[in-house]
């Protein structure tokens, strides 16, 4: 029996014209307070004014960063597509340091494989995805995220875009005024 072939949903909230990209690493503390304020953003801008797109920036200090990105992808090709990848998402900001090391090389998850690591996501978010994180072509939706940064010249997280231009003076703990200030200028 063959596979149906793989969609990923876009990870993108609201329909306006103008475009919020926000470059996060899951387990990156700064880039867990900006994922936290998305969908109070949504509802400061107005989701007819702006479009939110999260752009995953794995970064390998956060070790099981790689793994984490494809869990959050893989809930993406689900019937639930971003709804799936959102919960994913939400499951790991709210555990981030489960997913995490300590000083990026000691601590508990010295032991993890990457097979628990699936385990925790799926039971905190409650998404099965084992299966779609096996699909080999599953890599060509990760490599988009990484090229896609690499052409913008994104490096850190959490990097924003508006329109398409970086803009490299908004940070993570920005009031969502100074965000929506810029989304709407």
């Amino acid at each position: 029996m063959s596979q149906q072939p793989l969609h990923a949903a876009p990870l993108s909230w609201g329909h306006g014209n103008r475009t919020f990209e926000i470059f996060i690493e899951p387990t990156c503390p700064f880039s867990v307070r900006t994922f936290n304020k998305q969908e109070a953003l949504l509802e400061a801008v107005g989701e007819e004014n702006v479009t939110v797109k999260i752009r995953l920036q794995s970064q390998p200090w956060h070790l099981f960063s790689g793994v984490i990105v494809r869990c959050i992808l893989a809930a993406s090709t689900l019937p639930d597509g971003k709804n799936a990848a959102h919960k994913v998402l939400r499951a790991v900001a709210d555990h981030r340091e489960e997913f995490e090391f300590t000083d990026h090389c000691s601590g508990p998850n010295m032991d993890a494989t990457p097979q628990q690591i699936i385990e925790r996501i799926e039971n905190y978010s409650g998404v099965q995805l084992a299966d779609a994180f096996a699909r080999p072509e599953l890599q060509t939706e990760i490599k988009w995220h990484c090229k896609y940064a690499r052409q913008n010249g994104i490096h850190v997280s959490p990097t924003f875009m508006v329109n398409g231009l970086v803009q490299a003076d908004l940070g993570s703990g920005d009031d969502i005024s100074v965000w929506a200030q810029r989304i709407l200028a």
